[in-house]
């Protein structure tokens, strides 16, 4: 069995700190990676807070956390026996990173992507070993949320893809492993599907942008944490469900484009919710909140 005892992150914005704190929780000795110094200490102030924020709430042990941060990619990276990268979404600037990862990197080290869309087969293309390429994805708040979605790309080692699920499972998170290599994965796939409806129901007039979050929050939303989509289903019986879904399937929105509103809003630099109408700070701190509550009932 592949031995992880070193781990580096690359990317000190909002999810590489998390990342790496969630990694030390296993045990791993873990450095964030930054471009400059500044960014590093920036990264390693936040690990300490998230490490901090997960103590207090009896998540990890006091003192517990195996973090520290570097600018200096390319003495850090060769230690590694994990690298995962959570830089922006460009799927050229991750080929380049990774081809470059694949010279820096002992042999026998696992190359990962915190991609949430791009294709990991993709990723590895101008890498010459890609079987030694995955995708972790983690949910927004690493360090809190469980699901962990590793993807095989169509080069994948297995051994790779076992090494990693154990790892993150002795980090306390739930990883599932996808067998093929799909746009969004099974979470955003999922969650875009919903949020395109929930844009077509804005659009026609049906419901307010408040409205719509107000149905996903209290209606099924609440349930979803221990009542999945599939286990429903089954539990009000698949004659109920096919009788809905005969009714209600062609008035879906099934467009293959953006919506008109999304890209719009996103033209003009604009939210779903009129300027000064969300405190994203405070929207960020009920959700951590709530997680933090689910995870240990109090």
């Amino acid at each position: 069995m592949k031995n992880i005892g070193k781990a580096a992150v690359i990317g000190s914005g909002m999810m590489g700190p998390g990342i790496a704190v969630t990694l030390s929780l296993g045990g791993v000795e873990t450095t964030i990676l930054s471009r400059t110094p500044e960014g590093a200490t920036r990264a390693a102030h936040r690990a300490m807070r998230l490490s901090i924020e997960l103590a207090d709430s009896g998540l990890m042990p006091q003192g517990a956390a195996l973090v520290s941060a570097s600018a200096e990619l390319e003495t850090v990276v060769p230690e590694a026996d994990l690298v995962i990268e959570s830089i922006p979404e460009n799927l050229e600037i991750k080929q380049d990173l990774f081809a470059q990862l694949d010279g820096l990197a002992k042999p026998d080290a696992v190359l990962a992507s915190n991609t949430s869309s791009l294709s990991i087969t993709a990723i590895a293309e101008r890498s010459k070993h890609p079987e030694r390429i995955l995708t972790t994805h983690f949910w927004n708040p690493p360090h809190l949320m469980r699901l962990v979605e590793i993807v095989k790309g169509e080069r994948t080692a297995e051994d790779n893809v076992i090494a990693v699920r154990d790892l993150l499972a002795r980090c306390g998170k739930l990883p599932v492993v996808l067998r093929k290599d799909t746009p969004g994965q099974v979470g955003n796939r999922l969650q875009f599907a919903l949020l395109r409806e929930a844009i077509h129901i804005v659009e026609q007039g049906i419901a307010s942008v408040e409205d719509v979050d107000a149905v996903v929050k209290n209606g099924f939303g609440i349930r979803m944490p221990v009542y999945g989509i599939f286990e429903h289903q089954d539990v009000v019986g698949l004659d109920t469900c096919k009788a809905v879904m005969d009714y209600v399937v062609g008035s879906l929105n099934s467009d293959p484009t953006t919506p008109k509103l999304l890209a719009e809003r996103s033209a003009e630099g604009r939210g779903f919710y009129e300027p000064g109408q969300l405190d994203h700070e405070a929207v960020r701190n009920r959700r951590d909140a709530f997680v933090r509550h689910l995870l240990t009932g109090r």
